[in-house]
């Protein structure tokens, strides 16, 4: 009984983890389509604001986390709680990394920012098309339903980051 709980807390610490990975990737989406759009940013800028978001998403996250915590339990998270709340979050900040790398390879010359923001965008769409996929997969459901699921998971995102885009989020 014991094994099975300990199983059930480690994969809802997983799940809830890339429930942030997805939200951070869906949101970078719309960061860097934004940036995009904007004819002038430059690389220190671009790569300003992706560092920006994404700690901002991460600092947001703990907050509300903590304050979820001081309202259900009366006290605020510490030791292992807090631990837990800062190795769920981190994807939060992860989601700097791709576009980054990219900013970077704009930065030296190999292409232009916006190819580079761009590439960011679809590299993140693929992201969400392939965790749609995996868990296509992971129902059961077979090679076309995986596709289908990947596929209805990177439009939703998309439809999500351009919607956040446009509203200037």
């Amino acid at each position: 009984m014991k094994e099975h709980a300990a199983d059930s807390m480690g994969t809802d610490t997983a799940a809830a983890q890339l429930k942030e990975r997805l939200y951070a990737t869906i949101t970078m989406i719309s960061v860097v389509v934004g940036l995009a759009a904007g004819s002038h940013v430059d690389v220190l800028g671009a790569a300003a604001t992706v560092v920006t978001a994404s700690v901002g998403l991460w600092l947001a996250a703990l907050v509300a986390d903590q304050q979820a915590h001081r309202v259900t339990h009366g006290a605020l998270a510490r030791g292992r709680e807090l631990r837990a709340m800062l190795f769920v979050s981190s994807p939060l900040l992860l989601s700097a990394a791709g576009p980054l790398v990219l900013i970077g390879v704009s930065a030296l010359g190999a292409m232009g920012l916006e190819t580079a923001l761009l590439t960011a965008a679809g590299v993140n769409v693929a992201t969400l098309f392939a965790w749609g996929c995996y868990g296509g997969i992971r129902m059961g459901g077979g090679i076309v339903f995986a596709l289908l699921a990947g596929a209805i998971d990177a439009a939703i995102g998309t439809a999500v980051a351009v919607v956040k885009a446009s509203a200037g989020h």
